[in-house]
C-alpha cells in the first residue's frame, strides 16, 4: 500500500505502523532505493506494484487567505492514484482544517485525530476494496 504524505511525519509513521499491523507492507517513496531514477520515474515505478493508496492530507502549506492546504505533491499523487486505481482503491485521510480539491468534492474524507477512529474507518475501506483485514487488529 502506497502512502502519500506531506510534512506530517507523525501521521505518516502512525499510518505505516497501522498498515504493517494489518499485515501489509507500507510503501513510502523516500524509503525506497533511488536506483538512479528521477523522482517522477521512481514514483511511477513504485506505484506500479501497488493496488491501494492512502493519501495523507495535512495542513503543510499556508495560503495568502490563511487557509491551509496539503503539499502540492500530495494533490498531484492523489490525482494520479485516482486515475490509476479508481476511487474505491484510494483513501484520503485528512488531519486538521485543510483545503481539499474541488474536483474531489463529494468524496468522504476520513478525519485523522487522536481518537484513533480513523484506523477502523481505513480498515473498513481496505476490506471493501478486497483486502483481507482482521478488524480486531484495527482497534
Amino acid at each position: 500500500m502506497f502512502i502519500v504524505h506531506g510534512h506530517d511525519n507523525g501521521t505518516k509513521e502512525s499510518v505505516a505502523r497501522f498498515v504493517t499491523r494489518l499485515g501489509y507492507e507500507p510503501i513510502i517513496l523516500h524509503e525506497q532505493a533511488n536506483k538512479g531514477r528521477t523522482i517522477i520515474e521512481k514514483f511511477r515505478d513504485e506505484a506500479d506494484s501497488i493496488g491501494f493508496a492512502i493519501v495523507l492530507m495535512s495542513p503543510d502549506d499556508e495560503l495568502v487567505s490563511g487557509m491551509k492546504r496539503a503539499r502540492q505533491n500530495v494533490i498531484l499523487e492523489l490525482g494520479f492514484f485516482l486515475g490509476r486505481l479508481g476511487p474505491s482503491n484510494v483513501a484520503a485521510l485528512v488531519r486538521g482544517d485543510v483545503e481539499t480539491p474541488s474536483d474531489f468534492d463529494g468524496v468522504i474524507y476520513t478525519k485523522v485525530d487522536d481518537s484513533g477512529i480513523w484506523k477502523v474507518l481505513l480498515a473498513k475501506e481496505l476490506k471493501a476494496a478486497g483486502y483481507l483485514i482482521d478488524l480486531n487488529k484495527a482497534l
